[in-house]
């Protein structure tokens, strides 16, 4: 497969389905060479295969992004198997519980902010420390409209997805002058997985309700996120670092 990511390596974290597996699907159409790291080994087999079925270069590694070890692994793994890491998407995260923080419990708060703000950390610590070796990279950190603005009962969501905002803009400071871009993207509600688990898309009165609160009137797609990524991983887009992408319909314009 030739494209603009050709003799590149993209890095995916839980890409195993919704917008981590389309955006994988979506490097190695472009000719990157794919590491998809996931929890979940068969769904991450499953996105392989289907970079592999049209004719890419994918493999799965199983990781878990909250963890230290494991993240230095990981990217010692890539560099290992495909020589170099040129771009990563630090998309891995989870829901957790819906509360007021006033009944939202410890163990729930600590869960979220160690997956979704520490494993960004994590993750950006160990890419930076090789793409400062090759003196070139690009990060893309999956953040939220909900690290742009809050919603009632997802406090540690919402702290969490500000804070990789934060951390986004902390990292474009301290490395794009030595030729490593970092930037976010800050997706509304996409139908995804995610949605699902939460019985937000069976539910007709429950998926309207999402509509609505977008300018659009509709759910994001994964593809959309996807190629926002791939952008702001692109030499299009060689001026943009520390910058938060909003790919939300509206949502935020309010």
């Amino acid at each position: 497969m030739a494209g603009q990511f050709e003799n590149r390596v993209a890095l995916v974290t839980g890409g195993s389905s919704g917008i981590g597996r389309t955006t994988a699907v979506a490097f190695a159409r472009e000719g990157a060479k794919v590491i998809v790291c996931d929890m979940d080994g068969a769904a991450g087999e499953e996105t392989v295969a289907l970079i592999r079925g049209k004719g890419g270069e994918a493999r799965y590694v199983r990781a878990d992004v909250s963890d230290a070890g494991e993240v230095a692994a990981l990217v010692a793994g890539t560099v290992k198997t495909y020589g170099r890491l040129d771009v990563a998407f630090n998309n891995a995260g989870i829901e957790g519980a819906m509360a007021p923080i006033g009944e939202l419990g410890e163990k729930d708060w600590d869960r979220v902010l160690r997956v979704n703000l520490t494993g960004v950390f994590l993750c950006m610590k160990y890419e930076l420390e090789q793409m400062v070796k090759q003196g070139a990279g690009a990060i893309v950190n999956n953040a939220s409209i909900l690290g742009n603005v809050g919603f009632a009962g997802a406090a540690a969501y919402v702290a969490a997805k500000h804070g990789v905002i934060g951390l986004t803009q902390c990292a474009a400071l301290e490395y794009s002058a030595i030729g490593i871009r970092v930037n976010a993207v800050c997706p509304g509600f996409i139908a995804t997985p995610m949605l699902e688990r939460a019985g937000l898309l069976a539910d007709p009165k429950a998926r309207s309700m999402l509509e609505g609160l977008h300018a659009m009137k509709r759910l994001g797609r994964p593809e959309e996120v996807a190629e926002a990524v791939l952008f702001l991983s692109s030499p299009q887009a060689s001026f943009i670092a520390g910058h938060p992408l909003l790919v939300d319909g509206g949502y935020v314009a309010q």
